[in-house]
């Protein structure tokens, strides 16, 4: 009997004992469960005020920024380009391009994957531990008595030099190959086409305080040193088309390199503060994407695309945009270019820059384009 009664009393305390841990535990639970939740509203909410604060600064605060960082006198073409002489030192501390010194001499090899009847040639100059490549065609009437404009022909993300050309053409349409048909040499330099590839290097150039499209504009330049050189090529008469990613180097460089005479900007030219920093189910907005390569140390501050364009007037400038294209909301484009235009309405050059809207999406228009460029860079038109 006292065995039994020493059971049971056992067993009754391992049950309250069981119910006593059972209840704490349950406690310690829920205690952690609560601070979880406290600590992931507090962090969420401090979260969404950095995004608030920032937004504000950057959509709110840009116009204000702008009217103290410019300055530009529209008295005289000269005195315009001298008052956004300030401006431009900026953008060039914005991207960042490095000092590459030329290590060697201009290699020529023709390039295997175009026809051969197009006598194109990857051109290759060493730059140290870097090389600027590109392809090169001349046109067969070209001479040293006839020397043809060059028009630099940009490609964009996962793309590569031959497709403006005509190799897979895609939205680029053979632009480049028309050029070269109607009369034009064409240098179409290969840069890093994708997305990863450029994050990747991004960062690195971030830490070593350059930015990749510096990097490639600095390629560019030593390129057309070599490039130029050739008599056949009229060093006068340069222009870029970029689509895309390419049309970003057109808008990037032309401020930086003034032997470019004239730009077309395809797929690209945008409402900057809101593609940049705004989502939105009428576009796709760089900040809802894992393109970091496309963000850039002070863009924002006073360069939004109808600013940045001060830095390319009074150059003839064309802007394409279809209206299928998700790059942006298209009636935002022609807002930007209103504004962008007023630089070369107040010089009294207003036919020097053209805003193609077309029906289409991601893509170059040929035509007028190539129309653009002929316009411009041709010995008999007004850009001589």
């Amino acid at each position: 009997m006292a065995t039994k009664i020493r059971w049971t009393l056992f067993m009754m305390i391992l049950f309250q004992t069981s119910m006593i841990c059972g209840q704490s535990f349950g406690q310690e639970t829920s205690n952690a469960e609560a601070w979880k939740s406290a600590e992931t509203e507090r962090t969420d909410n401090y979260a969404k005020q950095l995004e608030n604060y920032l937004l504000d600064e950057i959509l709110e605060g840009y116009a204000h920024r702008a009217k103290l960082a410019w300055n530009r006198d529209y008295s005289s073409i000269s005195a315009f380009e001298r008052s956004v002489e300030p401006n431009r030192e900026k953008w060039r501390n914005i991207i960042k391009a490095p000092t590459l010194k030329k290590t060697g001499d201009l290699k020529r090899t023709p390039a295997t994957l175009l026809p051969a009847e197009m006598n194109a040639q990857w051109v290759t100059l060493p730059l140290g531990n870097l090389t600027s490549e590109a392809i090169l065609i001349i046109p067969e009437n070209a001479s040293s008595k006839n020397p043809v404009p060059l028009v630099i022909a940009m490609h964009g993300i996962g793309s590569f030099p031959e497709r403006p050309l005509g190799l897979d053409t895609g939205g680029y349409h053979s632009y480049a190959k028309t050029l070269v048909d109607e009369g034009f040499a064409v240098l179409s330099p290969m840069n890093l086409r994708t997305v990863d590839r450029r994050n990747h290097i991004e960062r690195y150039c971030r830490l070593a305080g350059m930015t990749l499209p510096g990097i490639e504009l600095a390629r560019l330049q030593h390129l057309l040193d070599a490039v130029l050189a050739d008599p056949k090529i009229d060093s006068e008469q340069i222009g870029m088309w970029g689509v895309s990613l390419g049309g970003m180097a057109t808008m990037f460089w032309m401020p930086l390199e003034p032997r470019i005479k004239a730009g077309i900007v395809s797929a690209w030219f945008n409402h900057r503060l809101t593609k940049m920093a705004v989502d939105d189910p009428r576009y796709t907005a760089f900040i809802a994407t894992k393109e970091e390569h496309a963000f850039f140390n002070d863009w924002l501050t006073e360069f939004a695309d109808h600013d940045a364009t001060a830095l390319i007037c009074p150059r003839p400038l064309m802007i394409q945009h279809g209206k299928k294209d998700r790059i942006s909301h298209w009636p935002w484009v022609v807002e930007e270019f209103d504004i962008a235009r007023k630089h070369y309405d107040k010089l009294g050059i207003s036919e020097r820059i053209e805003l193609i809207v077309h029906e289409g999406g991601h893509e170059a228009i040929v035509t007028e384009g190539v129309a653009f460029m002929t316009k411009w860079l041709k010995p008999d038109g007004p850009g001589k």
